[in-house]
């Protein structure tokens, strides 16, 4: 069975094997070993990447909360696939929202064109605050298909990113210790690294705006579509957002004040962002491609949490990769003008 980020690691293999680039390519036997050995490797101060999926990322977690509190600027790629039981090869975002307490900044990208760029983004964020970025992308939606992208020339690259400098890299001529017991300062450490993430905002907003002047391709932490004078949004993030914002464009056309907002950074969690842009707005409704079994979805509580005064409602929708229609995502709308409660139910 081929896994859905399989393909990734394979081109780079190939890319190595045919000579386009040189990189120290490390083949082993399980997740868990891969994300040992890149931790180990970017602890000698090479920018190191990796990618897996589903229930590899599971297998992997163990090994995330050292990567981060080591502070190592690892990039990963996830290619977000069901998890088992019972066995789907199809897209939700379960795997990926799994890892959201393991110090990793996290991107969940919408399209290809935004995966390949905040892959380059990603490593200049991570070495200036010093911690680990995973890129998110939907399972088969985007890693099976074939769109056209805008590959930024090698010098453009090495323009924008500074040459990797690791202040604390392994050196054998003065031995140190990583990773060290830590009783009585342990919440202290944990505050850094909480501060750190909270520090990350504004280093990621800025490395965005850096890039949009090299490639005129605008990011942010967050994407609103049509939310100036809406009456409803939805929140939502990945790969069905195109399909949401069509499903906001065809209710436009109909007369109905509808509007999307996508969240493009999931860790740290852009609160006042999220706010603000909803802050004219009386009804949300948060498209969940998730689910945490025995409560809701998962982005549900975090986006009712800072939201007040508004009826803010929960639909799962997609899991296991089931498709969802434009057609769906306007009924779902209409459904909440109509009603004077928060809803809380299942797109089946």
């Amino acid at each position: 069975m081929l896994n859905v980020e399989t393909e990734i690691i394979e081109t780079i293999a190939k890319w190595k094997a045919d000579g386009e680039f040189n990189p120290e390519f490390n083949q082993v036997e399980s997740e868990h070993s891969v994300m040992s050995a890149a931790l180990g490797s970017a602890l000698t101060g090479a920018r190191t990447f990796t990618a897996t999926s589903s229930q590899g990322l599971l297998y992997m977690h163990e090994v995330l909360p050292n990567v981060s509190g080591m502070r190592l600027p690892v990039v990963m790629v996830n290619v977000s696939r069901a998890l088992s039981a019972p066995i789907s090869l199809w897209c939700d975002h379960n795997d990926v929202l799994a890892m959201r307490d393991s110090g990793w900044i996290t991107f969940i990208c919408e399209s290809n064109q935004e995966v390949l760029d905040t892959i380059i983004m990603s490593y200049k964020i991570a070495e200036k605050i010093l911690l680990p970025v995973i890129v998110n992308m939907d399972g088969f939606i985007q890693s099976f298909t074939r769109t056209e992208v805008d590959i930024p020339k090698q010098g453009l690259v090495d323009k924008f990113l500074p040459k990797s400098n690791l202040p604390f890299a392994i050196d054998i001529n003065k031995p140190r210790s990583y990773g060290i017991p830590a009783m009585d300062d342990y919440m202290f450490f944990r505050s850094q690294h909480h501060k750190a993430m909270l520090d990350s905002l504004k280093i990621i907003e800025k490395t965005q705006k850096e890039y949009q002047k090299l490639t005129k391709r605008r990011y942010d932490l967050i994407e609103s579509y049509k939310l100036e004078n809406a009456k409803v949004a939805i929140v939502m993030m990945g790969a069905n957002s195109t399909i949401g914002k069509a499903a906001i464009e065809n209710l436009r056309k109909k007369g109905i004040k509808a509007g999307l907002l996508r969240i493009r950074l999931l860790r740290p969690f852009p609160e006042k962002q999220i706010i603000n842009s909803l802050k004219n707005i009386k009804k949300v409704i948060v498209l969940d491609q998730n689910i945490s079994p025995g409560s809701s979805g998962i982005l549900y509580p975090e986006v009712r949490s800072i939201l007040k005064n508004k009826l803010v409602s929960n639909y799962i929708i997609g899991l296991g990769g089931k498709p969802v229609s434009q057609k769906e995502l306007e009924n779902i709308v209409l459904e909440i003008l109509k009603s004077d409660k928060e809803e809380r139910k299942w797109l089946m």
